[in-house]
């Protein structure tokens, strides 16, 4: 329809193989203009081939890749709107931070003095005014991942990939990169494609979420959608912590439990399919056995385990036919069971989902 806006990354049918392995298996997907979107899943699961698809480092074997309309499945690297930053940075260690950042510019022979302006711009995006003449040795990991984001900037991309480039980080120092690359995303108002195999990153960062297995794309939408409502098992389990509780389909709006009770629950498969209930711990109540609140589901088990988390406790309760964890903030005074104790978990009936098997 006309007057809609051309996505920045359009994937139609993109499959790749390597010999007899199928590394990306026939996906279709559209990232917008200005859009923060994170490619998540486990390792060996794609995500990586199929950025290295977009950025031309590698050609799919079949299907349509458009780069703002125009098809560049086939084109070269160097000739895509695209810049890529790894992990590893890649930065030249005989090079000062300036040095590292013109380094592009030079190749295209853009000129001197636009080079300098637009160095110095791009130093000041990722805040490292006053580091030009370090060279990469002198700086923390933070710093030069900084370097490298500078570096992709600078040729001023349409669309700025990348993979996993906070990986290398230690756990405080990646949080706080988060809410900078975030905020750095808004500013230059580009495209972020980004691959993680974090889902709290991903969580985190992403104005939509890919989440890949296998090769292929399972679920696209919103942290929340995905988070709220995800498509089947994996994703289920792959997106935060969770528990799944074995059920079938009775009717669109029961399922039977494992244990044989029946309890309400939206489903659109046929009678008698397997599916899981998903029931996120933070979701899930406990109680003593016969105080459990009325309109509220419940299952009775014993306590094997509390985790203590500082801020939260997680119990872990074992039933015959299945184990759950329950998380609680940690305050004081409310219910704490001992471990052994015969426990209810309880939930609501907006608490869950239903999910493919």
């Amino acid at each position: 329809m006309s007057g809609e806006p051309i996505p920045a990354v359009k994937l139609t049918g993109i499959t790749k193989r390597f010999g007899d392995v199928v590394a990306v298996d026939d996906i279709g997907l559209e990232i917008a203009d200005g859009e923060f979107f994170a490619l998540l899943g486990p390792s060996g699961c794609g995500k990586t081939t199929t950025l290295r698809m977009i950025a031309g480092l590698e050609f799919p074997t079949e299907g349509s890749l458009k780069i703002f309309g125009n098809e560049a499945g086939t084109l070269p690297a160097n000739k895509r709107p695209v810049n890529t930053v790894f992990q590893d940075y890649a930065l030249f260690p005989h090079m000062t931070v300036e040095a590292n950042v013109a380094f592009g510019l030079k190749m295209q022979r853009v000129p001197k003095n636009e080079i300098a302006s637009r160095v110095q711009e791009a130093i000041g995006l990722v805040r490292l005014e006053g580091m030009g003449q370090r060279r990469s040795q002198q700086l923390s990991g933070g710093q030069r991942q900084r370097v490298a984001l500078a570096r992709a900037l600078v040729n001023r991309p349409k669309v700025l990939l990348l993979d996993e480039p906070l990986g290398a980080l230690d756990l405080k120092l990646r949080q706080e990169m988060q809410s900078e690359l975030k905020a750095l995303q808004r500013e230059v108002g580009i495209t972020f494609v980004f691959v993680t195999h974090d889902q709290e990153e991903a969580l985190t960062m992403a104005d939509r979420i890919g989440v890949m297995n296998q090769g292929e794309l399972l679920q696209v939408g919103s942290p929340a959608e995905i988070y709220e409502h995800p498509v089947n098992r994996f994703v289920a389990n792959f997106i935060g912590q969770t528990n799944l509780l074995d059920a079938s389909v009775v009717s669109n709006d029961k399922v039977c439990l494992a244990n044989g009770e029946h309890i309400p629950g939206h489903c659109d498969l046929p009678v008698g399919t397997r599916v899981a209930v998903c029931l996120r711990p933070e979701r899930a109540e406990m109680y003593p056995p016969a105080k459990v609140p009325d309109g509220q589901r419940s299952v009775t088990g014993r306590l094997e385990s509390v985790t203590y988390l500082g801020n939260a406790l997680v119990y872990t309760v074992v039933l015959d036919w299945a184990r759950l964890e329950v998380r609680r903030e940690n305050q004081p005074g409310g219910y704490r069971p001992h471990v052994g104790e015969e426990v209810a978990v309880s939930w609501t009936d907006k608490a869950i989902s239903v999910v493919r098997a």
